[in-house]
């Protein structure tokens, strides 16, 4: 790659959306280098990780992890660019913060217009403690406007000849294991065929939150949790001797406690 190339991420649940704005970006910018695309929140965040691209075009209202929470876990790494379908109290946080934004279906003017300003150096109020507020408004707004869903309340787990079901509220952990995910609770442990990222999408974001991107740990169950160097931390649990890693991208979630 030129070092001279600018990368960039596109996160958008729609395939042909992801497209139709990959092409567009080709077109007014041709040097720019589109390294990922992603199809929700936990993806991109994965994706930011692996590739570390300089700018993030978020749609706002993805499953999973929605636009601004995957903003929140990229904090100051890249110049973000939320995509917005039809929010308007969005459009208007947006225009008073520190982030660009693009209403759908993208306008190739206003685009050119995003391009224009993410080829200047960024200005250096643009802090991501700035970016803070905003997006802890959007998020606020953005569970209003979520409708009620059903979480997950029992985990089916084979073992042996026989099928365990295990209460959610009773997991303390969960760990993913190649193929498999590790289920733990008090009473044991258990190896089921589900994907870390399809539990996820199916859990009460109030009592779990994803720390890694192979670990999710139940909030009540943690203990304290310890700081490390490069911005990582490790979750501690109350009696048990396991120490979870918590990744740079999710250790966020820690910092007010």
């Amino acid at each position: 790659m030129n070092p001279m190339t600018t990368t960039a991420l596109v996160a958008d649940d729609e395939p042909l959306l992801r497209e139709h704005l990959r092409l567009q970006l080709a077109t007014l910018w041709p040097d720019l280098q589109v390294v990922a695309e992603a199809r929700n929140g936990r993806e991109a965040i994965e994706l930011f990780d692996e590739h570390a691209p300089a700018i993030a075009f978020l749609d706002v209202h993805m499953p999973g992890l929605n636009g601004v929470e995957v903003a929140r876990a990229i904090g100051g790494r890249a110049r973000v660019v939320f995509v917005t379908a039809y929010d308007q109290y969005a459009v208007q946080a947006f225009e008073q913060g520190a982030v660009d934004y693009l209403v759908k279906p993208i306008d190739p003017d206003r685009l050119a217009l995003t391009v224009q300003r993410l080829r200047q150096p960024p200005a250096a109020s643009a802090a991501q403690t700035d970016l803070e507020p905003l997006l802890d408004a959007l998020s606020q707004r953005l569970q209003q406007q979520a409708p009620a869903r059903q979480h997950l309340q029992w985990i089916r787990a084979s073992m042996g000849q026989s099928v365990r079901l295990i209460p959610v509220e009773e997991v303390v952990y969960l760990r993913s294991d190649e193929k498999y995910t590790l289920v733990a609770w008090p009473g044991g442990e258990a190896l089921i065929r589900k994907t870390i990222r399809e539990l996820a999408d199916e859990l009460d974001p109030d009592r779990f939150v994803q720390i890694h991107r192979s670990v999710i740990v139940a909030l009540p169950h943690i203990s304290h949790v310890t700081r490390g160097a490069n911005e990582t931390a490790d979750v501690h649990l109350r009696g048990r001797k396991e120490v979870l890693p918590v990744s740079r991208s999710f250790v966020h979630l820690f910092r007010q406690m």
